[in-house]
């Protein structure tokens, strides 16, 4: 048996293969794939070249038995075809396991951002290839968080469509790529779905206090309607398809889709999940 992770010179890929060879997983044993031998050169693994627009760079990646991690693409509108791609080389090879990085909610996740996702599934579950659907929450260290705290702090706000009192699980990518490592090496895993976030769920204003805590100046939320909030986006130069995407899914914040805290990451990892205020931290 051999694991291979595709998208694994992304930042959570990074992680996956980080965390498998600290568990003891012989170098030997893992293969990244990657668009560039380069780009995969100093994981210390083995790296098959793989492009999800390219099919035929998908021969020869994956073995019968082995165990697969699909890290979703990030060519949104497109990523179902791109992992079709991937799903339809593993099934024909025969794989023993493949798991899927999805979003919180799975099927019943109704913002946009998911559409991709809930097509990957199910043509996963149409594969009839053994399955573990990983579904992250959001990222304490996205670009929506702590991935964006220099400016934060610079301007003393986080300004989002979330209505105020509005909650969010959030857990940091050190946290999603440790379950993810867990199921790959671990029995029992199999035709699972995992929802994973955070165990406690945090509002923006609770964000905004606990920065102003940790820096000394002063930050709070501040809440625009989404018209505004696009208008905003898009003038600093983002995609408008994109920006409505980010409208989105504050939107759903709003609504409670990503405020569960089912557990399910604290129980894989065998830790707490890591609290918005390490992640704070960590970010300054």
């Amino acid at each position: 048996m051999s694991i291979v992770i595709t998208g694994a010179t992304g930042q959570l890929g990074r992680l996956v293969i980080a965390d498998l060879l600290a568990s003891g997983v012989p170098a030997d044993e893992i293969t990244a794939v990657a668009r560039s031998e380069e780009k995969a050169a100093d994981l210390g693994v083995r790296s098959h070249v793989g492009d999800y627009d390219r099919p035929e760079t998908f021969a020869g990646a994956f073995r019968t038995g082995d165990r697969v991690l699909l890290i979703s693409g990030t060519d949104i509108g497109r990523r179902a075809a791109q992992h079709a791609v991937v799903i339809d080389a593993a099934k024909a090879a025969g794989v023993a396991q493949l798991a899927y990085t999805g979003i919180f909610g799975g099927p019943k996740a109704d913002f946009l951002l998911a559409a991709d996702h809930r097509a990957t599934e199910q043509l996963i579950l149409d594969s009839g290839l053994p399955y573990t659907f990983l579904r992250n929450n959001w990222y304490s260290d996205g670009p929506s968080y702590t991935g964006a705290l220099a400016g934060i702090v610079e301007r003393g706000a986080i300004l989002t469509s979330v209505a105020p009192g509005s909650r969010v699980a959030t857990a940091p990518r050190t946290d999603y790529a440790a379950a993810a490592a867990v199921t790959l090496v671990g029995d029992g895993h199999l035709n699972t779905a995992y929802e994973l976030g955070g165990d406690v769920a945090w509002t923006m204003e609770e964000f905004a206090e606990e920065v102003s805590r940790q820096t000394g100046k002063k930050v709070v939320h501040t809440e625009v309607s989404p018209a505004e909030h696009l208008a905003i986006l898009t003038g600093a130069g983002l995609p408008e398809t994109f920006a409505e995407i980010l409208v989105d899914v504050d939107a759903a914040i709003g609504r409670g889709a990503l405020a569960g805290t089912p557990g399910d990451l604290s129980r894989l990892i065998g830790r707490p999940t890591t609290p918005i205020a390490d992640s704070i931290a960590a970010a300054l």
